[in-house]
């Protein structure tokens, strides 16, 4: 992943990662498990259905500390089964 982090934050900052994914209860959970391991914190996910209530979309602020960070919490969230898209 290349991105213009860097160029475009000042790091350490918080980030509001939106994650949707299927209508499913482990949703947060799955979310919450990940930024653990890459970002330990106390987390409070907000959690909306979508008008259909096919999916979920879980927001999280998270504290991080350089482009290389932020990257990989993007890609780590992309890869769980229940994902769709990371915002």
């Amino acid at each position: 992943m290349d991105t213009r982090f860097d160029e475009l934050l000042d790091f350490p900052t918080n980030q509001t990662f939106k994650v949707m994914g299927i209508a499913h209860d482990d949703l947060p959970n799955h979310v919450i498990e990940c930024l653990q391991q890459h970002a330990p914190g106390d987390y409070s996910p907000a959690v909306k259905p979508s008008s259909k209530g096919n999916y979920h979309s879980v927001s999280v602020s998270v504290r991080v500390t350089s482009k290389e960070h932020m990257e990989t919490i993007y890609t780590e969230l992309a890869k769980l089964e229940l994902v769709r898209v990371v915002l």
